[in-house]
């Protein structure tokens, strides 16, 4: 027999790990996260997205499976009560999100050290390309933007370095040198 989902309490968000087979785990999380103003509005954009649509449209594939008769052999139905568990999962992970979250004051940033919102061009020392990336709250990071978290490898590696400084960062490929050539806002 299938096991239902315990929705999470608010401020709460859900782990699909089970203790002994029976119980869902349940974590609060008290991280705080740094966004930008841009980054805080997508969040509550997303958060309200789901909460309206997202909510409207699992209510709608629950009615149409409900239609199809009887429950206890109605996978359609199992699959969208499954799905409702999940968005209220993430609906209550991102008011997690959203309750720890803090703006950025760019005004007050220190250009002179590498920090979170900092551009920085960096500069292979083997093979001599360079790059530039912005230093961002991991929700935040997005490559192809040239985003990358404060969390990751480089980003760690790069942190309270100033211009002129080498980093020597640990990545999944090897070891790489970094010379910062530029760091601005």
């Amino acid at each position: 027999m299938r096991q239902r989902f315990r929705f999470p309490k608010p401020l709460f968000f859900f782990c699909r790990k089970h203790n002994g087979g029976n119980e869902n785990t349940v974590v609060m999380s008290k991280k705080v996260s740094y966004y930008t103003k841009e980054g805080l509005e997508k969040l509550k954009l997303e958060l309200n997205t789901l909460k309206t649509q997202g909510r409207k449209d699992i209510a709608r594939q629950i009615a149409e499976a409900r239609d199809k008769g009887d429950l206890s052999e109605n996978a359609e139905y199992d699959a969208a009560k499954d799905a409702q568990g999940h968005l209220e999962a993430k609906i209550a992970q991102l008011e997690t999100l959203l309750a720890n979250a803090r703006l950025i004051d760019e005004s007050r940033l220190d250009n002179s050290t590498v920090s979170i919102l900092s551009k920085v061009t960096i500069k292979n020392k083997k093979t001599g390309q360079t790059v530039t990336y912005t230093l961002v709250s991991e929700e935040e990071a997005d490559l192809k933007a040239g985003k990358i978290s404060t969390q990751s490898p480089i980003g760690k590696g790069l942190l309270g370095k100033k211009k002129g400084d080498i980093a020597q960062i640990k990545t999944p490929a090897g070891s790489l040198e970094f010379e910062i050539t530029e760091i601005g806002a």
